[in-house]
């Protein structure tokens, strides 16, 4: 996995952040990637998902550049830090996207507890 950068400000064109995964190169043991989008220092700048317009994340063939799906948040998470969009999972030897949209008010922290 490859990680491009942070945007902190949400200026600019395009995609803010960016993931790169290669499936083919994760390990068999591996059956599931969540996919958990937080807010630098949300805490501290008293920032919440209520007050981020047009989130969304999606999923692209990056060979042909193909948009195979787009998840767009439209609940409104007015104390959520952090929101777990969706899941990658492995069923049958094959991998597949569940959409999840469940938001937790204390950050990543929160979701590295839970599957912890």
């Amino acid at each position: 996995m490859v990680h491009t950068g942070d945007n902190l400000t949400g200026d600019g064109d395009g995609d803010d952040e960016q993931i790169i995964v290669d499936l083919a190169k994760i390990e068999d043991t591996a059956t599931e990637i969540c996919i958990v989008i937080t807010i630098h220092d949300a805490g501290s700048r008293g920032q919440n998902f209520g007050q981020v317009r047009n989130s969304f994340m999606r999923i692209l063939d990056t060979a042909s550049n193909e948009e195979l799906l787009k998840y767009e948040l439209e609940e409104d998470f007015s104390i959520e830090t952090a929101v777990e969009f969706g899941r990658i999972y492995k069923r049958n030897g094959e991998w597949k996207f569940e959409a999840v949209g469940m938001g937790m008010k204390g950050g990543l922290e929160d979701y590295l507890t839970k599957y912890n």
